[in-house]
Parts: structure tokens; sequence; C-alpha cells
């Protein structure tokens, strides 16, 4: 890619379950600059990788069981497709799949990274990649995740005819 900057590529996993009404899975973003927001502060568990080195759905594999602490439940991948958002050094390109399955979001285990805090302190301090984790609604899901990741949604509702 030519210009100011690259992409960076991403994939995840949107699990979905459909009792008592059709649910999503997602992940409130940890660390501080997300602890007092909500609304766009939520996201499809999912994370980088080099596409040289990793294909995308091993990559959205690896990073649900990072982020969650937890195995990627069996069955069919619905594959969602690509969406490219951000701009400048922040522009991601994102690979979804939808699976349909449930776990309990109490029984996960963050990953976690690690970043200088408070700015320009000298000091590094680690943080949960996700704080917590709920399933949440459709209608509810459009406004908890950032405005990048909500096509998906869309997509998934396609998916299973709804």
């Amino acid at each position: 890619m030519t210009g100011a900057a690259a992409s960076k590529f991403s994939a995840g996993v949107l699990l979905y379950r459909s009792a008592p009404e059709l649910q999503v899975l997602l992940g409130h973003m940890g660390g501080p600059y997300w602890a007092r927001k909500d609304d766009g502060a939520w996201s499809i568990p999912k994370g980088e990788y080099e596409p040289d080195a990793e294909d995308p759905r091993s990559a959205a594999a690896r990073e649900f069981s990072e982020e969650l602490g937890l195995a990627v439940p069996a069955g069919e991948w619905i594959p969602l497709g690509d969406v490219r958002y951000g701009s400048g050094r922040s522009r991601k390109q994102v690979t979804v799949w939808a699976l349909g399955g449930d776990l309990d979001p109490a029984t996960m285990v963050a990953g976690t990274f690690e970043m200088e805090w408070p700015p320009k302190s000298g000091r590094t301090q680690s943080f949960p990649e996700l704080d917590r984790a709920e399933w949440i609604d459709l209608e509810l899901a459009r406004t908890k995740l950032g405005s990048g990741q909500r096509p998906f949604l869309d997509r998934l509702a396609a998916a299973l005819g709804r």
C-alpha cells in the first residue's frame, strides 16, 4: 500500500445466541481511556495479525481466546467479510466470522496489555484488553459498538435471515 500509512489487519469472532432473542457477545475495551465510557466503547473480540504470517480465521480464533481467556466454541463459522475504518496511522481492516454458541461471560479471564500510565510518568502499568464481556441484543449493540464495527451486526442479521 502506498501513501502515508499502511492498514493494520485484525480478525475476530462475533459470537451470537438466539434465545431469548438474538444477542451478541461484546467486550468492553479495557484500560484507562475507556474506563468511563460506554457507548462506542465495546468491541467484537478481535485482534491484529500479520497477513503474511497467519491466515485471518486462525488469527480470529487466537484473538478470541487471548482476549476472553476462553476457547472458541465449536460450530459453523459464518463469514461476515471485511470492514475498513479509521484514518491516518490508525487505518484498520477487520475481518469477522459469526459463530453460534453460548458461554458465560463471568468465566472470562482477559488478556492484558502494558502501557505508560499516567502519560509521561515513565511508569508502565498492565491493563485488561477487555474489562468485561456481556450478551447484548442487536439494537443496543448498535450503540455500544464502535462505529467501524457496526456493519457486522447488519451482516449477521442478514446471514441469519432476521
